[in-house]
């Protein structure tokens, strides 16, 4: 009986390590957006990957009547436009990674508004199981509580466990790589 309380308790802290990073999975941040000029966001993002995203302007406190209209471009790695919108307040936009890389958000004020000083924007980006749509989950599958909440670590750690494996197969290749260049510094030194 005490080996299995004991067991139960060494699993607390990954319990709580796996739900501070499924927690902080996701986030929206602020961008200023200068005035004239772009600001962009990217994220290294694997193939095959849920991009969700909102995105909005927001007002100033000290003068609610004025909102300024902004630009908005998203880009693959290979540069394709997957996203773009003009003369917009805010927007969605959601696609699924067709090759891993760097995707761009670009932001700017659209011409025909230009502004004073820089407009403020809320990106709210979320990838992969930070994406997913948890409340359909819970209604298609009738589950609830404590269920859901394991299904989400579920898919937390199916996620983590994901990039693990992606991690180690990049490593593999960096290595492969300074292994080759070790050897062929090596051979020049022989030939210096």
């Amino acid at each position: 009986m005490a080996t299995k309380v004991k067991a139960r308790s060494n699993l607390i802290p990954y319990l709580v390590l796996i739900i501070y990073v499924v927690s902080n999975y996701s986030g929206a941040v602020w961008l200023e957006v200068p005035s004239t000029g772009t600001k962009c966001v990217s994220e290294d993002i694997k193939q095959n990957v849920v991009v969700i995203a909102d995105f909005s302007v927001v007002n100033d406190d000290s003068n609610p009547q004025t909102s300024y209209n902004i630009a908005a471009r998203v880009t693959s790695p290979f540069g394709n436009n997957l996203y773009h919108q003009e003369n917009v307040t805010h927007g969605q936009f959601a696609f699924t990674t067709t090759e891993a890389g760097n995707y761009l958000a670009c932001f700017w004020v659209d011409e025909s508004h230009k502004a004073t000083t820089g407009v403020s924007v809320s990106l709210d980006w979320r990838t992969g199981i930070a994406a997913k749509d948890w409340e359909t989950v819970a209604r298609k599958e009738k589950i609830e509580g404590v269920e859901l909440e394991l299904r989400k670590l579920e898919g937390a750690i199916d996620a983590i466990h994901q990039n693990l494996i992606y991690l180690k197969s990049r490593e593999a290749d960096m290595r492969e790589v300074s292994e080759i260049t070790n050897g062929r510094v090596a051979w020049k030194k022989k030939l210096i």
